[in-house]
């Protein structure tokens, strides 16, 4: 995790590089390891780093390629990064870094604002071009890694965080009340491209927006899934679905091994995250010491606060180097403060602190972990699925609403 900031003039002032600072420093916990600044005329990028590819001095950012007028600032990870750095390297790109950043600097390069449809992975990316004056911004399909941005008629102002936009000044702090209605009714959630605040909204996922010199500005969806029936996939069987679950999930884990530094795994001992440990078992991960973290809570009303039964099992059939870590009800309530204050926006749920709390752990063992998250979603594991497979598709709207909303 890297923090990115920036700020893009649109009066003909030069860029206000102090206030891209203080953006950036404001993400220091999303990036420990490394900072920079850079500016040139009307933008101005900075950049926070947590070394996880390349952990040399080279992939800092912002990443600066004088051969091809280009600067860019990059947050994620592109898991098929060394593919891309030797199919670039056969087109004459030379590079002098091993990381990802600059690949994805390069595939601008060759391939301009279609660079996001050669990119699998996670990423928000602001690139700046010395020739043309314009500023790209670029968001991942699934808008896994976040970008917020604050616009009057002079300026554009984007960053990772929504409290690192704030840090910069200058911002509408009033509460959007169409968002606000989105949060109470939509389980705390907030659909880009609104935030909770009036003067910050989010580019929405699977987006790239440029920014003309001339002041004008022009974006591109990049891919929008399809929700239909395939029709090659009509006559398959339950085996065959639940093999091309399986294949799915192996590439998923698979790429997401990418890295420098060793991963670890966020082990509840529930189904999504011991699938994720036998997923990567397999593809020989814990003979080299995979780190698996488990955290629980004291029992309360008869119920049980913690899964460490399961996870125990699974740290021990697959050998991994398991840490549990145990927190008593009385620290509970001291780091909620710091919880909040990690947020980018408002969210609810009962494990916030949880995952604070284990975070904090985890960090001293490792910089990055796969995890079961998101499962429930793609899988319909939540209460509010199982119903609509029961309905026609024109009551589904309706069914799903009466089951989520609150």
């Amino acid at each position: 995790m890297c923090g990115l900031a920036g700020e893009f003039r649109r009066d003909g002032s030069r860029a206000d590089v102090s206030a891209v600072e203080r953006m950036a420093a404001t993400m220091s916990d999303r990036g420990p390891d490394d900072s920079g600044v850079w500016s040139q005329g009307p933008t101005a990028l900075g950049h926070r780093r947590l070394k996880i590819i390349d952990l040399s001095a080279a992939s800092g950012q912002p990443i600066v390629d004088a051969a091809a007028g280009l600067t860019g600032v990059f947050n994620g990870c592109i898991y098929n990064y060394r593919e891309l750095r030797a199919e670039l390297q056969a087109k004459g790109h030379r590079f002098f870094s091993s990381g990802d950043s600059e690949v994805v600097v390069k595939a601008y390069a060759e391939w301009g604002l279609d660079f996001v449809d050669h990119l699998i992975g996670m990423f928000a990316v602001a690139i700046s071009e010395r020739d043309t004056g314009r500023l790209v911004l670029a968001r991942d399909r699934l808008g896994i890694k976040p970008l917020y941005l604050a616009e009057s008629p002079g300026v554009v102002r984007f960053a990772s965080t929504l409290p690192a936009l704030l840090a910069g000044g200058g911002i509408d702090t009033t509460i959007d009340r169409v968002a606000l209605a989105h949060y109470l009714s939509f389980h705390s959630i907030v659909p880009p491209p609104r935030t909770i605040l009036a003067g910050v909204t989010k580019l929405p996922p699977a987006t790239v927006r440029v920014y003309e010199a001339d002041g004008s500005t022009h974006e591109r969806v990049y891919w929008d899934p399809a929700f239909g029936r395939a029709a090659e996939r009509a006559g398959w069987s339950e085996r065959d679905w639940q093999d091309a679950l399986l294949d799915s999930l192996t590439t998923a884990v698979r790429r997401r091994m990418v890295a420098d530094v060793p991963v670890g795994v966020l082990l509840s001992g529930g189904l999504d995250s011991s699938l994720v440990v036998a997923l990567l078992a397999g593809e020989g991960q814990a003979r080299s010491g995979l780190a698996t973290f488990s955290i629980g809570f004291d029992a309360v009303g008869g119920r049980e606060g913690d899964e460490f039964v399961y996870s125990d099992l699974v740290a021990k059939t697959f050998g991994t180097d398991h840490h549990q870590i145990r927190v008593p009800t009385g620290d509970l309530l001291p780091p909620l403060e710091a919880a909040v204050s990690a947020m980018s926006e408002p969210m609810v749920s009962h494990d916030c602190v949880a995952f604070w709390l284990l975070s904090q752990e985890v960090a001293k063992h490792v910089k990055v972990v796969q995890s079961g998250q998101g499962a429930d979603e793609i899988l319909g594991g939540y209460h509010w699925y199982p119903p609509l497979a029961g309905v026609d598709r024109e009551q589904a709207l309706e069914t799903y609403a009466k089951a989520f909303f609150d």
